[in-house]
């Protein structure tokens, strides 16, 4: 093959790498430069290829080729046969340049395929359910547990479950409120020992973390699209996008004096999709 023919199939298995690159760089979370880096090396490789690939497909001149009336000599003959048989040779080179094309859109067709697990915390149950188990132990960020001693009545605390403390859609937000402002539901009556009460961190509008508290009003708010939640009733809704209260989580205190929970959730956090038709 010619070195041009070379020179093709070379931008084009620099392309291959690059997608390579690009999903090696995503999957092991090496930041955005290798990632960047991949996909300019994928893209500018395809496209150098294509490229050279047309203006070598393109010919320079174009050649008119006059029939004569009276048949050809044996000259002609062989200069005919020759040129077909360059010609197939050319078929045959286009052929190989194709599969490397195709295994350079295919490498980047895969390579786009790792962004998708992105476009939501997970699969399966993993957006119904989060970490938060019966007996699981509240923790700071720093991974201490929290007694039932610890916060001060108008305090709020992110807590994460034992063990999971950079698990983002387990994050907590557990606050204590002063005697009698909780108007908590029948069933909801010992989720908030000692006025203890957790709710989700993760807002039921656009999945934004949650993270202002009123202390006056009892009320938490989201920077994101500025929805505020009454916290002594549920944490509904009282203003803003968002239409669902955040779900809360039911707390205990254990005989060590640690808070732990009873449970997950008992409904799914954050944004309402499966509401959704």
């Amino acid at each position: 093959m010619t070195a041009r023919i070379w020179g093709i199939a070379t931008a084009f298995s620099v392309s291959v790498l690059g997608s390579a690159l690009f999903a090696a760089a995503y999957a092991l979370h090496s930041g955005p430069q290798w990632e960047g880096l991949g996909l300019f090396v994928a893209l500018g490789a395809l496209g150098l290829g294509i490229v050279l690939w047309a203006a070598f497909a393109i010919p320079a001149e174009q050649v008119v080729d006059v029939r004569d009336d009276y048949p050809s000599d044996r000259d002609e003959r062989s200069e005919a046969e020759a040129a077909l048989e360059h010609g197939l040779a050319e078929i045959d080179r286009h052929g190989f340049l194709t599969k490397v094309l195709l295994a350079a859109l295919g490498a980047l067709g895969v390579a786009a395929l790792f962004p998708l697990r992105s476009l939501a915390p997970g699969f399966g149950q993993g957006l119904y359910r989060t970490k938060w188990r019966r007996g699981a132990r509240l923790v700071r960020e720093n991974g201490v547990p929290v007694r039932a001693s610890d916060l001060a009545v108008g305090s709020i605390l992110t807590v994460f479950p034992d063990g999971y403390v950079d698990d983002a859609s387990s994050q907590t937000l557990l606050l204590r409120l002063p005697p009698g402002v909780l108007a908590a539901r029948p069933e909801r009556r010992n989720w908030s020992p000692q006025g203890y009460v957790a709710f989700s961190k993760v807002c039921t509008h656009a999945g934004c973390p949650v993270g202002l508290y009123r202390a006056s009003t009892y009320q938490l708010l989201c920077p994101c699209h500025q929805s505020v939640f009454d916290v002594a009733h549920a944490a509904r809704p009282i203003s803003g996008p968002a239409a669902r209260a955040l779900p809360q989580l039911p707390l205990e205190i254990a005989g060590d004096g640690y808070l732990q929970a009873q449970s997950d959730y008992t409904e799914p956090i954050g944004p309402g999709f499966w509401q959704r038709a």
